[in-house]
């Protein structure tokens, strides 16, 4: 049997090139994302190792909060870099400084436009990662220098000036070399700027204190002997290591913060396999049925039922195996793709060569086999069910699957019960579990009362599938008879139109879920901004995205603008709640001025609560009070970035759905205080009476463009215009990733296509032979594919609008999303859906018509 398996999986190459790729499209992008991750993880790796020569103990803060947390910690000040400077077996003891900044060139515009800056400090040369490749390092207040990959993107050379803004006003820099640090050129599309120890300070807004020391041991003294010694004369809200505890801190918390990418472009990995192992499906069953008169002569020669399931399944597994090593040598091909893409939208991640890790062939391997396996085991089954009588005559079908027994359907209906219910409850999805409980109590229905009548299982009607046939057929009938033929042949099968349309359909649903919630976040947000905004301007930093915000000074200066009247600075940090391992959203307001340009829907409290905060209380959100059943009075302690218990009593709990208000919300003073708050992230401004944004906006931008360009002011109407870009952005790289699932379905149609022309070979043959022409021929596959296109298009669409509709019902529920279905959207994925079915019928079209008339004729 595995000899003929063999010689019939080779006997149908066409077959098992379509289908594996299919399969191999599936696995390239999920190889590709392991081989890029571990190839970036790698060349951080190979930087940071290379970054601890000569640093045998490494003094950083405490992150209390965790490595992932988008806080600032305290910095450590020259008293105690004195102190580790007296500790015996201490050779060179240095600060350095390192930190978010934005940078400008001598015109204004800014620098690294898509990626963050950073400002590094000099150090002894004994520490000293950074070598010049042009110039030198900086040596006076004035100098500065850039990293390689920088000078080339913005085309900087030695002696031009940059202008760099951090936490204070802005100052200009004249550079004074080009650098590489540790050999690499790249720091994954950020660019840092080289100045001295004194200036970093200046613009990190750390006069006298520093990020981190690093510390040389005596020739006597070995790193870990030093490391410990400094560990007993310092706080526990410093961590002390060695330089390579140090380096391989960093990987791993580099680690960490990267695996979102993995897992994101894993998903969409998933996503083609999946729609793979509907063509999969779909080519098994089509060719079993086509296979029927095959495998009822190896019934009649003695093959027993096992033996022909089991030539199927060897069959997937060929194919499974095929092609998941193509996937696998594609992604090696697709690794570099995926990183041109990243770095199109400012991404410019480090390399150092490609890494294929054991780990990515394994799991390439298994998942492609695995896929294409499971997805041909039911019409593996479905094949033993083939009668030996099959082999003498023709219009010999496989016998239907006979109904369960009673037994039987009960178990099926309970396990089934089980599975929902635990669904539900792993998801939270109480709707969703809701519709898939009716579901299946309908499906257990409906099989035990055809059981009570006591007839077999009927032939199964796709009643949806032909009505949308017949409709998209409708359109296109007045083309002649090739279209009218085509909505029949459409018709005719519905079981293989929508089994062929499926691949289309999860491609296309996913891309209309995408659209739909985009869409609605879009309304959400606009919808926020108008209910709860009551200013005129928001100052925000100039670069979307940017982690940084703005420096604290802006907003007393913005108070000396004529014309403005009220100005209050909003703040974002986190903390931990005593008992807890995971962090808190946090939200620093001005308590005195924040009701003049916010209004804060409340739950329960009002306005007058605001003032409490400054006395050590706190508002919570609803959504976060709701799920730990916490009220107005209720004490509750949180752990700061700075290593401080602050114990803050509920004051007010508050709706808020424009998400400007966190988990806490607490006064501004405090946040400095405690939670080691530097910048601000946004401030709200209000005009006096009579004034408009024509006369106060142009001031308050003169205003940034002369001390903080790093700065920006918006009006509501551009505020709500820059986050639909933001988001815009993001959608074009999501429908980029989903297009290999609608490639894959393509494919899919392809195959049928083939399989199809092969299965009517005789009728096509007799079409020509009583006068179709060639033209006609081709026209009539093309308008089945693009019927069949516009079936998965309608499905595809109706269900992504569905699963948006149960998300905004269950999932968000109560968070003020607004549910929005983009009519224009919609109709250009109808559309788009009809052109990638006349795209993939363009050769087996051609295919059809090149048959034969006569060979056709005698083909059985």
């Amino acid at each position: 049997m595995r000899a003929v398996v063999v010689r019939g999986f080779f006997s149908r190459k066409l077959r098992a090139v379509l289908t594996g790729i299919a399969v191999a499209l599936g696995v390239a992008l999920m190889s590709g994302t392991y081989i890029l991750t571990d190839t970036i993880d790698q060349s951080f790796a190979s930087i940071f190792a290379s970054g601890a020569n000569g640093r045998s103990v490494v003094v950083v803060p405490h992150q209390g909060l965790g490595a992932n947390a988008a806080v600032q910690t305290a910095p450590i000040s020259d008293a105690t870099l004195a102190k580790v400077r007296a500790v015996p077996g201490v050779a060179v003891a240095s600060g350095e400084i390192f930190s978010i900044v934005s940078v400008f060139d001598s015109h204004g515009k800014r620098l690294n436009s898509r990626a963050p800056s950073f400002v590094s400090s000099t150090l002894p040369a004994r520490f000293e990662n950074f070598s010049a490749i042009s110039g030198s390092l900086p040596r006076s207040s004035i100098d500065v220098a850039v990293d390689q990959a920088s000078a080339q993107r913005d085309s900087l050379a030695v002696g031009q000036t940059l202008r760099i803004a951090g936490a204070g006003a802005s100052r200009t820099y004249r550079i004074a070399g080009i650098v590489k640090f540790a050999g690499s050129s790249s720091f994954g599309g950020a660019g840092v700027a080289l100045v001295t120890p004194s200036q970093a300070q200046y613009i990190s807004g750390e006069p006298g204190q520093w990020d981190e020391l690093v510390v040389a041991a005596t020739p006597s003294v070995s790193s870990s002997v030093l490391r410990a010694r400094i560990r007993a004369v310092l706080p526990p809200t410093l961590d002390v290591r060695t330089g390579l505890q140090q380096a391989a801190k960093q990987t791993s918390d580099l680690e960490s913060q990267l695996g979102f990418l993995r897992t994101f472009l894993l998903i969409f990995a998933y996503v083609s396999l999946f729609v793979g192992a509907f063509i999969i499906f779909n080519t098994f069953s089509i060719t079993v049925a086509q296979r029927t008169r095959e495998f009822g002569l190896l019934r009649t020669l003695g093959a027993s039922r096992s033996q022909i399931m089991r030539s199927v399944i060897y069959e997937g597994f060929l194919l499974g195996t095929v092609g998941a090593v193509l996937g696998l040598f594609g992604g090696l091909l697709l690794a570099p793709a995926l990183d041109q893409l990243f770095k199109s939208f400012g991404a410019d991640l480090p390399d150092s060569g490609t890494v294929l890790e054991t780990r990515t062939i394994v799991v390439s391997l298994l998942v492609g086999i695995g896929v294409t396996v499971l997805a041909g085991l039911a019409p593996a089954i479905r094949a033993t069910r083939v009668p030996p009588i099959a082999a003498m005559r023709e219009g010999v079908g496989i016998p239907p699957r006979p109904l369960p027994t009673k037994r039987q359907l009960i178990a099926r209906f309970l396990i089934g019960l089980v599975v929902v219910l635990a669904v539900t409850a792993l998801t939270g999805a109480g709707g969703l579990g809701l519709v898939l409980l009716v579901v299946w109590c309908l499906r257990a229905l409906r099989l035990w009362v055809r059981l009570r009548r006591g007839g077999e299982r009927p032939v199964r009607h796709y009643r949806i599938v032909p009505a949308l046939a017949r409709a998209i057929g409708s359109l296109i009938a007045w083309r002649g008879i090739t279209a009218r033929l085509a909505k029949e042949n459409s018709i005719r099968q519905p079981g293989r139109t929508l089994t062929t349309a499926a691949a289309l359909t999860v491609g296309l649903a996913l891309v209309t879920l995408v659209a739909v919630l985009a869409d609605g976040t879009k309304a959400t947000i606009n919808q926020a901004v108008s209910r709860t905004f009551a200013g005129n301007l928001i100052v925000e930093n100039s670069q979307a995205g940017n982690e940084a915000g703005i420096p604290a000074l802006v907003a007393p200066s913005l108070r000396r603008v004529p014309g403005v009247a009220t100005v209050t600075a909003v703040g974002f940090t986190e903390g931990r709640v005593r008992g807890s391992t995971s962090n808190v959203s946090v939200t620093a307001i001005e308590p005195d001025t924040f009701s003049r340009v916010y209004r804060v829907e409340w739950k329960q409290g009002s306005d007058a609560a605001l003032p409490a905060l400054d006395d050590g209380g706190t508002i919570l959100a609803k959504a976060y009070a709701e799920s730990h059943h916490l009220k107005v009075g209720r004490t509750v302690s949180l752990l700061t970035p700075t290593g401080r218990h602050v114990p803050l009593r509920v004051v007010g709990i508050a709706s808020d759905n424009a998400r400007l208000l966190g988990n806490f919300t607490i006064a501004l003073a405090l946040a400095r205080q405690a939670f080691g708050l530097r910048e601000d992230a946004l401030d709200f401004v209000a005009y006096k009476s009579g004034y408009s944004d024509s006369q106060v906006q142009p001031a308050v931008d003169r205003l940034l463009a002369s001390q903080f360009p790093q700065a920006r002011s918006r009006t509501a109407a551009q505020f709500k215009e820059d986050q639909a870009n933001q988001i815009n952005t993001l959608l074009a790289l999501i429908y980029v990733l989903l297009a290999l699932s609608v490639i894959v379905s393509l494919f899919g149609i392809v195959n049928t296509l083939i399989l199809s022309i092969y299965e009517r070979t005789r009728e096509l043959g007799m079409m020509r032979a009583i006068g179709t022409s060639r033209r006609q021929v081709r026209q009539m596959i093309r308008y089945e594919s693009v019927i069949t296109a516009l079936v998965g298009g309608v499905l595809g669409i109706v269900l992504g609008i569905a699963i948006a509709a149960i998300l905004d019902a269950t999932a968000l529920s109560g968070s003020g999303f607004v549910f929005v279905v983009p009519p224009v959207t919609m109709i250009v994925l109808f559309v788009l859906s009809g052109l990638a079915g006349l795209v993939a019928a363009a050769w087996p079209a051609r295919r059809a018509a090149s048959l034969d008339p006569i060979v056709a004729l005698r083909y059985e």
